[in-house]
């Protein structure tokens, strides 16, 4: 049930508790506890954890600063789909119909999250946003702080406000002075509005080679692509097998090993692209997975480079009115830069102040576990697995519901 009404656990709603537990909770609900689990955040890995804590018992509360679930795969690019199979990406509690096929669309996906969420009966709260978590006065639960002056109290909180949660573009010298269109990937939709248009996109990760891929198939008169680490290309699927059922198998297994057998399978599988500037990289596949860097998957972006219909240059240094300036001296003068430079996790006001996070701003605890320093706070959704995010966040779910339940 969305709601956007009073918060439950707040001041204001605590005389019509009893209605609300009638309205909402099953027979085994946990009436122990005034206080429900806050859950921060209504996309996958904080509706995964709702449903998981309502299976075991436990009230949670979902608040999401937008108007409806599954914000951010709203925002995503038009032909994005699931880079995991539809059978692997299941969330606790309901299967991803078949008929969304094998890689689910973001449409999809974006079905799939709003029904998961009526299936379950969920209770989350739109148009609040948390802007602090810490300790209650009373040291027996949570106080959170949020839009309208809201003090909310609950006896713990699950932070999933998301991996893609703030977009990052780099600070290059002379990037106001660019006299070209540039924005972050995060504003991309598709390519109709660059048709006929001279673009660079930078940054070659999943989500970089494939509005590459999009704006060549949608018109653009000229793609270049500005890699500063060269990626790990993989095949989506090889033979009906999919790449991330070999990830769930290799992951338990020594870096040494798996980067050996990752090196002698792209040999065999993948063409090399070393005369059309992207050579194959010189670190392990599984090494870099482990740095946090994600094997790209191919969804036309090697064809395409073999074709010379994208053009992969050096990183870009620095911006010069009209010219981009990359790392290799050369100036180039493209109409549109899109930055498919990822996203910070934007966690440090939000908890910054309770010791959870390490230097680089993500949780220093993750899953089940809660951070020494905050028992009764839990993460969920901010790492990047080879196996899968949704995999992974569902068995999140499942274990901080267990947790909590106990």
């Amino acid at each position: 049930m969305i709601d956007s009404q009073p918060i439950p656990g707040s001041p204001e709603t605590q005389p019509s508790m009893s209605r609300l537990r009638s309205a909402f909770m099953p027979d085994n609900f946990d009436l122990t506890h005034e206080r429900p689990v806050y859950v921060i955040g209504g996309g996958p890995g904080g509706l995964a954890v709702a449903a998981a804590l309502r299976e075991q018992g436990v009230r949670a509360v979902v608040l999401e600063k937008s108007d409806a679930v599954g914000a951010s795969w709203r925002r995503h690019y038009d032909r994005l789909r699931l880079h995991t199979t539809r059978r692997k990406s299941a969330l606790p509690g309901l299967t991803i119909p078949r008929s969304f096929g094998r890689w689910v669309a973001r449409d999809h996906v974006v079905r799939y999250l709003e029904t998961y969420a009526d299936h379950h009966e969920l209770e989350i709260v739109t148009g609040v946003e948390v802007t602090g978590v810490e300790r209650s006065p009373d040291g027996a639960g949570w106080l959170l702080r949020a839009t309208g002056g809201r003090e909310l109290t609950g006896r713990a909180v699950v932070v999933a406000t998301g991996y893609n949660h703030t977009p990052r573009v780099p600070s290059w010298p002379g990037r106001e002075s660019y006299g070209g269109e540039l924005l972050h990937a995060g504003e991309y939709r598709n390519a109709q509005p660059y048709a006929g248009k001279d673009v660079l996109v930078v940054g070659v990760g999943n989500t970089g080679a494939e509005i590459a891929v999009d704006l060549v198939e949608g018109g653009a008169a000229r793609v270049r692509l500005a890699v500063r680490t060269v990626p790990h290309i993989v095949r989506r699927s090889t033979a009906g097998w999919p790449a991330q059922s070999t990830a769930i198998l290799v992951r338990r297994l020594p870096t040494r090993l798996v980067d050996r057998a990752a090196a002698l399978l792209c040999r065999i599988s993948m063409p090399d692209l070393s005369a059309k500037g992207l050579p194959r990289p010189d670190t392990g596949l599984y090494t870099r997975v482990r740095e946090g860097a994600i094997p790209v998957q191919d969804v036309g972006l090697t064809k395409a480079v073999r074709k010379g219909l994208i053009e992969p240059v050096a990183a870009v240094e620095s911006f010069e009115e009209d010219k981009v300036v990359l790392a290799d001296g050369s100036r180039i003068a493209p109409a549109v830069v899109i930055a498919a430079t990822g996203y910070h996790r934007a966690l440090e006001g939000l908890v910054g102040d309770l010791g959870v996070l390490d230097d680089r701003g993500r949780p220093l605890a993750h899953g089940r576990r809660s951070p020494k320093e905050a028992p009764g706070l839990y993460f969920t959704g901010f790492t990047n697995p080879i196996s899968g995010m949704f995999r992974e966040m569902a068995i999140d779910a499942r274990r901080i519901a267990k947790a909590l339940a106990r």
